[in-house]
């Protein structure tokens, strides 16, 4: 038996193999920099196959990635402040999947692309929210991070523009970060298995595109402090930039 025997049936060898190439390059990108893997991820792996089937694949393999962080967090976070922020999250991550599930492919397309670039915007701008903490404000953020991760797995920018730039220590930021995310890809898993988007296929494919993404991670995580942090994100700012780009429906024709 070879490899193309366990893909799903409208997953060729060669998707495969692109998928793979794609989660290379982002989870090298997130090990290095802790940012960008869903910005990198989404707009090629949805130009290549189903937006459902990738989204479905990238939170499967984040999810998984990242449950061995969530002790630690636990441990770190301020949970009352990150429970009144999951609150939105709650709300914003069934609405995202439910559109994902109902949207035509290409207007999903459409959608992810504009949604990468205006995060994109944000992380280029450095935004961090340095006002009041107000709890309607906590949750509205909370519930745009899981609209995204709901949609495209790409509620990120949101939630680190906010922790950010709060008047807390830096591991206290980053634990609340980490065990936000917890929740919102929970959430995830039980909206995308309520909507039938966790699927047999997403789940083979996650056994294959998961080991290279790991690869992709530890190599990325093994250039940090080999290479200069500055050019870095600069390089994981034009992949983004390139992934919007390439992703466009309108160039279909033009690069497939």
């Amino acid at each position: 038996m070879t490899l193309a025997d366990f893909l799903p049936k409208d997953v060729s060898l060669t998707i495969a193999t692109a998928l793979c190439a794609i989660a290379f390059v982002s989870g090298t990108a997130r090990g290095f920099s802790g940012f960008g893997s869903a910005l990198i991820f989404m707009p090629l792996a949805s130009s290549v196959a189903a937006p459902r089937l990738v989204a479905a694949l990238l939170l499967v393999i984040d999810f998984v990635a990242a449950a061995p962080l969530l002790p630690d967090a636990w441990r770190k976070a301020d949970r009352k402040a990150t429970a009144v922020i999951v609150l939105g999250a709650l709300v914003g991550v069934p609405v995202g999947t439910y559109f994902l599930s109902v949207l035509e492919p290409v207007t999903t397309r459409w959608i992810i692309s504009c949604f990468v670039a205006a995060l994109l915007l944000l992380l280029l701008s450095g935004w961090r929210y340095r006002g009041k903490d107000h709890a309607w404000l906590s949750v509205g953020i909370g519930g745009l991070s899981g609209f995204c991760s709901g949609l495209a797995q790409t509620g990120g920018p949101p939630i680190v523009g906010y922790w950010l730039g709060r008047p807390i220590a830096p591991i206290v930021a980053r634990a609340n970060i980490v065990l936000f995310f917890g929740a919102s890809d929970f959430f995830s898993m039980v909206s995308y298995a309520t909507t039938g988007l966790i699927s047999r296929e997403s789940l083979v494919l996650s056994l294959i595109v998961g080991p290279v993404y790991a690869i992709g991670v530890a190599s990325g995580t093994s250039l940090f402090g080999r290479a200069s942090e500055t050019i870095f994100r600069g390089i994981c700012y034009a992949l983004i930039a390139m992934a919007v780009i390439t992703g466009l429906p309108a160039l279909d024709r033009v690069l497939r």
